[in-house]
């Protein structure tokens, strides 16, 4: 066996371990679990969402209603890429791992900052398995994670150089894919989106 496969083997057993200990996270009491997970997928691209809706934990998967539509169908016009191979070589994760609910006022629950506090500790730890050459931010949530809040059209399109918890790694946001926000069909947005799909997919590391 060679070290790269000795090294894949170690770094799936390693994410399989994550993700049975993220399905048993009950940290926070207004989330609605079960916990949305993408898998044990071992890749050096990470995705990571804002937290999802009301159906992927009823799917048992990442993006899998209106917005997951949209974004593969944005990686299946840049790069040919099917839902199937996206969701087969690239790691999805999240900011927050459960529905948060419903807000009174319409549209779901935005995560309060303990919450959002609460579930880093899944992220950081895919980044010490992972090590990702590539970090894709889908949304404002995400994006702050990694880098300041800024408006959109001066971040997307565009590709950082970032370091968070001692790795380095580039990171190319999106907006997100949902169908409440008009950004990414009209302009700046749609011209900044194509420009942040064709780097993602010009990445050496991008499968």
């Amino acid at each position: 066996m060679t070290e790269i496969c000795r090294n894949k083997k170690d770094i799936a057993k390693k994410l399989t371990a994550q993700v049975k200990k993220l399905r048993q996270c009950r940290k926070c009491r207004k989330m609605h679990p079960p916990v949305v997970s993408g898998g044990a997928v071992v890749s050096k691209v990470l995705l990571v969402g804002q937290a999802p809706g009301d159906k992927e934990p009823k799917l048992g998967r990442p993006f899998a209603w209106t917005a997951g539509k949209t974004l593969f169908r944005w990686f299946n016009t840049a790069a040919g890429m099917s839902e199937e191979k996206f969701r087969a070589s690239i790691y999805m994760a999240a900011v927050c791992r459960c529905f948060p609910g419903k807000n009174p006022t319409g549209g779901d629950r935005v995560p309060s900052p303990q919450e959002v506090l609460n579930c880093s500790v899944w992220l950081k730890r895919e980044l010490d398995i992972l090590k990702p050459a590539l970090v894709i931010p889908v949304g404002k949530l995400a994006i702050t994670q990694f880098i300041p809040l800024q408006k959109l059209d001066q971040i997307i399109g565009r590709k950082f150089a970032v370091t968070c918890d001692k790795h380095s790694f580039d990171l190319i946001p999106l907006p997100h894919p949902s169908g409440a926000s008009p950004w990414h069909r009209k302009e700046p947005g749609r011209s900044l989106l194509k420009r942040a799909l064709k780097l993602i997919v010009k990445h050496p590391e991008f499968p």
